[in-house]
């Protein structure tokens, strides 16, 4: 369903992507464009996210910019950034971004030869570690678990998955559920608070030896609700 008309509560909010260079920033910014919002592309090079907001702008209205210019001009502002460069660009952040909705979407993982595994943070998850830079920030986490792949792909009209969204401010939740609900066959619900944001980016690790086993991009359908 697309929630992009004058009653919804994000027509009239600019999206920012973070790492919008990258595959799941690429593929969260084609979704959120052809659902009709407003979205910016943000990178460490400026000229790449202009350059990859080109390639999208077929879709829907998508710019590129830095990732500070993009995450002032974001009202909702998604990171999508590689791990080990999370603590560091959300710390310089810290006053662009205060008072916005931060959606956390990194997922802290390690790959060897036996595949993917979750990575110890010291907060407890990247969603928290980001809730402990961003003190000023409605910080949430979701979109851990949607592949990339579905995400990107032209071909593929419905991305059926569930998005477990999870927070402590009822109204961020809310509204990052309904920033989920506008691509077609994704379905944003209630995850819980926080301090349970472990377990669902470390379920990333689960999915990634799904899809290797199965040749697969599977996601997650919570059922009875």
């Amino acid at each position: 369903m697309s929630e992009s008309d004058e009653t919804s509560p994000l027509s009239d909010l600019t999206i920012a992507v973070l790492g919008g260079t990258g595959p799941q920033g690429r593929g969260l910014a084609r979704r959120f464009a052809t659902a009709g919002l407003d979205v910016v592309l943000g990178s460490r090079d400026a000229s790449r996210a202009a350059s990859t907001a080109e390639t999208l702008a077929a879709v829907g209205r998508v710019r590129g910019a830095s990732n500070a210019e993009a995450a002032a001009a974001g009202d909702i502002v998604l990171v999508v950034v590689p791990w080990d460069g999370h603590a560091e660009l959300l710390a310089s952040l810290v006053d662009v971004l205060a008072d916005k909705v931060v959606v956390d979407c990194v997922n802290p993982l390690g790959f060897d030869k036996q595949g993917a595994y979750a990575l110890p943070v010291e907060q407890g998850s990247a969603t928290q570690q980001a809730a402990a830079i961003l003190t000023r920030s409605r910080v949430v986490g979701a979109f851990h678990n949607v592949s990339a792949v579905l995400l990107e792909d032209p071909e593929v009209e419905r991305v059926d998955t569930d998005v477990l969204v999870l927070g402590d401010d009822r109204e961020a939740t809310d509204l990052v559920q309904a920033l989920a609900d506008v691509v077609p066959g994704m379905r944003g619900l209630f995850g819980g608070r926080l301090r349970n944001a472990h377990q669902v980016e470390a379920f990333t690790a689960n999915l990634i030896s799904v899809n290797r086993r199965y040749k697969a991009h599977a996601g997650l359908r919570v059922t009875d609700v």
